[in-house]
C-alpha cells in the first residue's frame, strides 16, 4: 500500500543538486568551462592558454630538437596523438608568437594484421586518417606492421652518436635559423612537402604482401599470452618507426605518450622486469638508438586534459581496436595495471601524478661508453643488458634452475625419440642429423637467443612457442652476435688487455 500521504513523509529531505558556478582562476572573470583538478577552474580561452603553454614549456626546457631538424611525429589515432598533431600544427602556424622551428613528418603504423582486423576496417581507419593528415600539408607515411619482415638487417645495428648538444650549441643553431632568409625557407619547405606528397602517400595493399601477412599472424598465434603479445607489439612497431625515421631523415620521433599512460607503463614495465630501462622507456627523451631519438612531448597531460581539449576545440581522433579492446581486467599485466591505476585514480586524484614525479626523477646507471667495446644491447629492445649479475643473485638462481629443466626436458625427449622413426618424426630424408633431433636443435636456438636479450625480453621469448616465427633480421642479427662472440673467444688469448682488466682478474 502506497503511503505518501503519511506524516512521517514531510521529514524528507531533498537533495542538493550540486552546481558549478565558479569563475575561472586565472582570468577572475570568465565562468569555468571546465576543472582539471581541485581548485583548479578554467574557462575556455584561458584552458587554451594553459594547454598551449605546457606543450611549448615542455619542448624549450629541454631543449632536444634543434632548429630546422626534422621530427616524426608517431600518430596512432588516439586523442593523445592526436592532440600532439594539432599543438604542432598550432605551432607552426603564422600567427603563434612563439612559433616552432622545426620540420614535422607523421608516420602511422597500421597494426590491424596482429590485431584480427579485417582488410575492410584497415581500410576504413586509414582512409580516416589520411583525411586528417592531408589537412595538416605534412609529408605523412603509412606503414603496414607487416613490413617488419622486409626490413634490412641493419635496423638493430647499434649507431653511437656524438654527445648530446649543449646550450652554447642550441643557441648557436637558433641564431643562425633566424638569420637564415625565411622567405625563401618557406618556400622551399612547401616545395619539400609537396614532393614528399606526392611520393610518401603509402596505402596498406601496396606494402604488405600475402606471405607477410601469413608470417604476422603466425609470429602472434606463437605467442601464448596477451602479456606476450603486447610487449612484442610494442617492440615490433618502434623498430618500424626506427627504420622509417632513418630512410627518411628524421633525427627525432615524437611520441604521444600521455601522463596517465606513461604511469601505466612505468608500473607494467616494473612488473615485466623492465626495471633497469624505466628511464628510457618513460623520461622526455630515449637515446638508446643513437642516431634517432625518441621525443615525448605529452608526458604532461593526464588523459582528462587531453580529453577536455579535443573535445572543446574540435581535434578529431579515431577509434581503432587494439589487442587490449574487450578483453577482461586480467587478461594481460598491462590491461590489469592499467584498470588498477584508472580505479585508483578515480578515488585518489593524486595517483597518476605522484606516480609520474616518481618516473622523472629515475636514471639509468650504465657503465661508460668505451670506443673500442660499446656496451652491449638487447635484441630487441636495444636497451643495455642487465643480465650481468652477482653469482649469488636471485637472477642466477632463475637461469640454474631453467637450465636444470631444459636438460631434464632434452633427456625425456631423446629416450621418447629412441622408440620412434628419426625419419618420421622430422620429415626429412634420411632422419636428422647425428647431433640430435630438431627440437633439440630450436631448443638450442632458443638458448643462444636468449643470451642476448635483456630479461624482460627474455619473458617475451620464453612465451613463444615457435622462435622461427621472428622477423628475419632479428634472427640475422643474433647469428651476427654470436659469431662475433665466438671469434672473440677463440682469439682472447692473443688480445691485449687493459691494465684495469688485469688488476681485477
Amino acid at each position: 500500500m502506497c503511503q505518501v500521504e503519511e506524516e512521517y513523509n514531510e521529514h524528507l529531505e531533498t537533495k542538493p543538486v550540486l552546481r558549478v558556478s565558479r569563475t575561472c582562476v586565472k582570468c577572475k572573470e570568465n565562468t569555468a568551462v571546465l576543472i582539471i583538478r581541485v581548485g583548479d577552474a578554467f574557462c575556455r580561452n584561458c584552458f587554451k592558454e594553459y594547454f598551449v603553454h605546457k606543450f611549448r614549456a615542455m619542448l624549450g626546457k629541454n631543449r632536444v630538437i634543434f632548429p630546422g631538424e626534422k621530427v616524426l611525429l608517431a600518430v596512432s589515432g588516439g586523442p593523445a596523438s592526436s592532440s600532439m598533431l594539432a599543438q604542432v600544427q598550432e605551432g607552426l602556424s603564422r600567427d603563434a608568437p612563439k612559433r616552432l622551428r622545426f620540420t614535422p613528418g607523421i608516420i602511422y603504423i597500421d597494426e590491424g594484421g596482429a590485431c584480427g582486423q579485417s582488410a575492410e576496417e584497415r581500410e576504413k581507419a586509414v582512409v580516416q586518417l589520411e583525411d586528417i593528415f592531408r589537412k595538416t600539408g605534412f609529408p605523412y607515411f603509412v606503414v603496414s606492421l607487416e613490413q617488419v619482415f622486409s626490413l634490412p638487417d641493419s635496423v638493430l645495428e647499434p649507431v653511437y652518436g656524438g654527445p648530446e648538444g649543449s646550450d652554447l650549441s642550441y643557441k648557436a643553431a637558433v641564431d643562425q635559423y633566424i638569420q637564415q632568409n625565411k622567405v625563401k625557407q618557406r618556400a622551399q619547405d612547401s616545395a619539400i612537402r609537396e614532393a614528399h606528397e606526392a611520393i610518401d602517400r603509402h596505402s596498406v595493399q601496396s606494402q604488405c604482401s600475402p606471405d607477410h601477412r601469413l608470417a604476422l599472424e603466425r609470429l602472434f598465434s606463437s605467442l601464448k599470452t596477451l602479456t606476450a603479445k603486447e610487449d612484442m607489439l610494442q617492440t615490433l612497431r618502434q623498430h618500424v618507426i626506427l627504420h622509417t625515421a632513418r630512410m627518411k631523415g628524421y633525427a627525432k620521433v615524437m611520441m604521444g605518450d600521455s601522463c596517465t599512460r606513461l604511469a601505466v607503463k612505468l608500473l607494467s614495465n616494473i612488473s615485466l622486469g623492465r626495471g633497469a630501462a624505466l628511464a628510457a622507456d618513460t623520461g622526455f627523451s630515449d637515446p638508446r638508438y643513437g642516431d634517432v631519438v625518441i621525443v615525448r612531448p605529452m608526458r604532461d597531460y593526464s588523459s582528462k586534459e587531453i580529453a577536455f581539449y579535443n573535445m572543446l576545440f574540435g581535434v578529431q581522433s579515431i577509434f581503432i581496436p587494439g589487442l587490449d579492446t574487450k578483453v577482461p581486467d586480467k587478461a594481460s599485466i598491462q590491461r590489469l595495471t592499467e584498470s588498477f591505476v584508472i580505479k585508483l585514480q578515480a578515488d585518489f586524484p593524486s595517483t597518476v601524478s605522484t606516480i609520474y614525479r616518481t618516473s622523472e626523477k629515475l636514471h639509468t646507471s650504465c657503465p661508460q661508453l668505451n670506443t673500442t667495446e660499446p656496451t652491449a644491447k638487447c635484441l630487441l629492445c636495444l636497451c643495455a643488458l642487465d643480465t650481468k649479475a652477482d653469482e649469488a643473485s636471485a637472477f642466477n638462481a632463475t637461469q640454474l634452475s631453467e637450465r636444470l629443466s631444459e636438460r631434464k626436458a632434452q633427456r625425456d625427449s631423446s629416450s621418447s625419440n629412441l622408440t620412434v622413426n628419426s625419419s618420421s618424426s622430422c620429415g626429412r630424408e634420411g632422419g636428422c642429423a647425428s647431433d640430435g633431433c630438431c627440437s633439440t636443435l630450436r631448443a638450442a636456438v632458443s638458448t643462444d637467443l636468449k643470451s642476448l636479450l635483456c630479461y624482460s625480453c627474455r619473458l617475451t621469448i620464453k612465451d613463444m612457442t615457435e622462435v622461427d616465427t621472428l622477423p628475419r633480421y632479428i634472427t640475422s642479427e643474433a647469428e651476427k652476435r654470436q659469431r662475433r662472440a665466438q671469434m672473440k673467444q677463440e682469439i682472447s688469448e692473443f688480445l691485449l688487455q687493459d691494465e684495469d682488466e688485469a688488476e681485477e682478474e
